[in-house]
């Protein structure tokens, strides 16, 4: 009984020191990245501030309680900005071009020049493209799948706006919501996903 005594004490010891540990490097992590990056350009120090969102996903282990991730999601779908003109695709040509690029948002870019999607770093989309990431799903032939009804259409370009609108600890970016890309570049890429004409549908 004494040792089984010792032993629990020993381990409710041990716990407690790793979560102190663990809490310790975390609270580094953080002074470091403040200490030691510099704005520079375009890419300002506010890169480094999570907000509420990302914070509840951060301390959640991206699980947070269901009645507070259904909330949260309801604000982020709220605050999506869908184009004035109600036109929801654009040109699928462009859309890959966007896809296929990872520039922007450096120390080196100008403010306002539109950077790209990188969207094969995770997705496979196109199948003339045969390096892909696969963090995200395949989006190949997607449009052929679910169609290019106006549903769909507002799904993707909300969905490419702020992902977090449909799942609170998703790790895809918030395009627009942060303004990595245009509405105009949001409307190609949807256009990339659903144009029956775009090589995602019609290989």
């Amino acid at each position: 009984m004494k040792k089984t005594i010792v032993f629990a004490a020993a381990a409710l010891a041990c716990t407690a020191a790793l979560a102190d540990e663990v809490r310790n490097y975390r609270a580094e992590a953080v002074a470091m990245l403040k200490r030691d990056f510099k704005a520079k350009g375009i890419a300002g120090t506010d890169r480094l501030h999570e907000d509420s969102v990302q914070a509840i996903c951060n301390r959640s282990g991206d699980n947070p309680p269901k009645d507070v991730a259904a909330r949260l999601e309801q604000d982020q779908l709220e605050a999506i900005k869908y184009p004035a003109d109600g036109k929801l695709m654009g040109d699928w040509k462009e859309g890959e071009k966007i896809a296929q690029s990872g520039r922007g948002m450096t120390w080196s870019d100008k403010a306002g020049i539109p950077g790209g999607g990188n969207c094969y770093n995770c997705h496979q989309i196109a199948p003339s493209e045969t390096s892909f990431g696969t963090i995200g799903t395949s989006l190949y032939q997607f449009g052929k799948t679910r169609g290019n009804g106006p549903d769909i259409q507002k799904y993707v370009y909300g969905k490419i706006w702020n992902a977090k609108a449909f799942n609170l600890c998703s790790a895809m970016p918030r395009f627009g919501h942060v303004g990595a890309l245009t509405e105009k570049q949001i409307k190609d890429l949807v256009a990339l996903l659903l144009d029956p004409q775009s090589p995602v549908n019609s290989k």
